[in-house]
């Protein structure tokens, strides 16, 4: 799983806190990829970050749902 996020990104520091609560409840590992480190990635998704994908998937950008985080990753497992 990978969170695409943006420096100075205030909606990237609350993606954060999300996806790292979630996956640790959960016993799972995540990535964090900067927007700035593929110029592919801020073409695909400059102004939707944060971006979380999940085994290459896009599955949610800008708000990320912690209930909806949570299922996708146990229906994943």
């Amino acid at each position: 799983m990978e969170l695409i996020t943006n420096a100075g990104c205030h909606l990237c520091e609350d993606a954060r806190v999300v996806v790292d609560e979630i996956t640790r409840e959960l016993g799972m590992t995540w990535e964090e990829v900067s927007l700035q480190s593929s110029p592919e990635l801020l073409a695909l998704h400059g102004e939707e970050v944060p971006v979380l994908r999940i085994d290459g998937v896009v599955r949610d950008f800008w708000v990320i749902d912690p209930a909806r985080l949570r299922r996708l990753l146990t229906e994943r497992s």
